[in-house]
């Protein structure tokens, strides 16, 4: 089993910065990809960016290209998500997951999933 437990959410103006961690923990850890999702009150959850685990290619959602950078410590287990320039449009609960699926942007692929962490932006 593996545990993931998200961290550094909070409020933020908009034009600020987050930065959100995603520490995982439990049996050996080697996912395919490492993901961060958001789901906004009444909305679906959708896809925000991926990671490769083993060759780090990085995937993002068209929205927060430039502005939010995934990466990976992979001695820690942990994943970060650098966002910065928020929008009130980000505020939503964030979610980690890792998955050995084939595609990124499908939340049904991944095994794994955090708590989830708010995040909001005030305009």
């Amino acid at each position: 089993q593996v545990q993931l437990v998200e961290s550094g959410g909070g409020l933020a103006q908009a034009g600020g910065s987050l930065r959100l961690s995603c520490a995982a923990s439990g049996r050996t850890f080697s996912p395919y990809y490492m993901g961060w999702f958001r789901q906004a009150p009444g909305k679906e959850r959708e896809f925000v960016t991926a990671l490769s685990w083993s060759g780090g290619n990085t995937y993002y959602k068209d929205s927060v290209k430039g502005r939010f950078t995934i990466s990976r410590d992979n001695a820690k287990n942990t994943v970060y998500l650098q966002m910065n320039s928020l929008k009130p449009e980000d505020s939503a609960v964030y979610y980690c997951a890792a998955g050995s699926g084939s595609y990124y942007w499908d939340p049904m692929v991944y095994d794994y999933w955090g708590q989830g962490t708010q995040v909001t932006v005030s305009s």
